[in-house]
């Protein structure tokens, strides 16, 4: 009985440490991303701290106009730990997005590590994401100052509906936090998934697969 109780609690324990997990907490003062190494680890491989510098903490750039000329009418530029080593460990990154008027979008993706935190600069944003199973969607339209927030692993977007670019600061609680563009992924993928598959999926013909496809391929 008695190790029954222990196996139980010790696998609670586990179970709790996994669901609380994060980016690794900093064990000293910092770890400056030595981002030339080929060590693998779980993020990056610390820099000598002899070796540190004011630089190592220090980017410029965000205050630069994104191109918003291409397709989508978008922009972002992210600063995380490879951009800026100083990140490492610490859990957390920026990014600027700009958006072309009447039609600029983010399009939907998803930040496997981190959770998002938007605030509006200028123009007006239409915003949201959607839930996991019964896949809900919350959503609101934000101006000048505005704030929301995308939970981690969730897919949301973000779409301009104003006559002016708009432009948004963007904090995520990762110094990595990954992206994955859902029509990128699933029509641009590498190998290309089978068209059996997504036309099954999406309920659609091989050659609207096909078509889609051809999109997205790099």
């Amino acid at each position: 009985m008695a190790y029954n109780t222990w196996f139980l609690l010790t696998l609670l324990a586990f179970v709790l440490s996994q669901a609380i997990a994060s980016d690794p907490s900093p064990l000293q003062d910092f770890c400056v991303a030595d981002n030339t190494s080929q060590v693998i680890v779980n993020g990056v491989v610390c820099k000598n701290p002899n070796d540190v510098k004011p630089e190592d903490f220090f980017f410029s750039g965000l205050d630069k106009v994104g191109n918003t000329s291409g397709k989508l009418g978008s922009s972002v530029n992210l600063v995380n730990v490879q951009k800026l080593a100083g990140l490492n460990t610490l859990g957390i990154s920026i990014a600027r997005l700009d958006f072309a008027p009447y039609g600029g979008l983010n399009p939907p993706h998803i930040h496997p590590r981190a959770t998002e935190v938007l605030t509006v600069l200028e123009g007006t944003l239409y915003v949201g994401f959607v839930t996991s199973n019964p896949n809900k969607l919350f959503s609101k339209v934000l101006n000048k100052g505005d704030v929301y927030v995308f939970p981690q692993g969730l897919l949301h977007f973000q779409f301009n509906i104003g006559p002016v670019p708009a432009v948004a600061i963007a904090g995520l609680s990762s110094q990595n936090p990954g992206v994955i563009t859902v029509a990128n992924a699933v029509f641009g993928s590498n190998p290309s998934i089978s068209d059996d598959v997504l036309a099954k999926a999406f309920m659609l013909d091989k050659k609207t697969v096909d078509w889609l496809q051809a999109q997205f391929s790099n």
